[in-house]
């Protein structure tokens, strides 16, 4: 008999995630990149030559998403994410054409779970379309904290969430049992007068350190002095704004059905490849 999987590690206090965002809609939210996201999402869509009737938006902050679909979508349900982990998605096995998520997913603790479970609400041919925070992502800030932390208290404080690679998403994807899934990254840099201007902005997207393992006191002022300090020093382009990197990474795949290309077996090709190039047509990029 197999053992039962180990639980996923906790990494994310979801209430706290939740507070934060409250937090951030009384302070005016800082949206440009859900805005991004969800004009991109509908080009997305559009590219797709099919119809959804039954779609469901899983965790997404906002309306930006909602409004950015509304002409592309018959109905789309918005589904939030529980705080937690037992609690399993409002989601019927097989009810669903679509499942869209902006922004939202990357603070989940099971991953895994939670896209094993869109893959069973999606019907057959049913298309998971998501956006994430990812790879490289605020890189310049996590270096800044390290640098100062070390050199005046002595060692480092979990201060920025880990992020996922394009590679790790990939394999989740198909771990999940989605077919055909993609992945690719939106790298957006954006310039800030200081570090402290990145740390407001960062308030207002809700999305300021909710790591279980935080230090729960409050950071020392010659600490974020230093930091803003190397920020500007190892970070800054020559008018003196820094740069902070945001790496969307965007997941898309399919559930299974038999409509779909499957891959050739091993020995079952019938062309050789100088036919197959013979037949192709010119690339898109021509």
């Amino acid at each position: 008999m197999a053992p039962n999987p180990l639980p996923a590690p906790i990494l994310f206090d979801r209430a706290l995630l939740r507070a934060r965002q409250n937090r951030a809609l009384r302070l005016g939210p800082a949206s440009f990149l859900l805005d991004r996201v969800a004009e991109d999402m509908a080009e997305r869509l559009n590219a797709v030559l099919r119809e959804f009737k039954n779609a469901a938006d899983v965790g997404t902050a906002g309306d930006q998403v909602r409004n950015a679909l509304a002409a592309r979508v018959d109905q789309l349900a918005r589904v939030g994410l529980p705080e937690q982990e037992s609690e399993p998605l409002a989601v019927q096995p097989e009810s669903l054409d679509l499942v869209v998520s902006a922004l939202a997913l990357h603070f989940v603790n099971d991953l895994p779970g939670v896209l094993a479970q869109i893959r069973r609400a999606l019907r057959p041919d049913g298309l998971l379309l998501a956006a994430v925070i990812g790879g490289d992502t605020l890189t310049e800030l996590r270096q800044s904290f390290a640098a100062a932390e070390a050199e005046l208290e002595g060692g480092l404080s979990p201060r920025v969430a880990p992020f996922a690679d394009l590679r790790d998403l990939g394999s989740l994807l198909q771990r999940a049992g989605l077919a055909l899934p993609v992945t690719d990254v939106d790298r957006v840099v954006v310039r800030y007068d200081s570090a402290f201007a990145l740390m407001q902005d960062l308030r207002r997207m809700g999305a300021t350190n909710i790591l279980v393992e935080r230090r729960r006191t409050p950071t020392r002022r010659a600490t974020l002095l230093r930091m803003a300090q190397l920020y500007g020093e190892r970070f800054a382009d020559d008018d003196g704004r820094i740069r902070a990197t945001f790496d969307v990474i965007w997941l898309s795949g399919w559930a299974p059905h038999q409509s779909q290309q499957q891959p050739l077996k091993p020995g079952s090709a019938k062309t050789g490849l100088a036919e197959a190039v013979k037949r192709s047509s010119p690339s898109r990029g021509g």
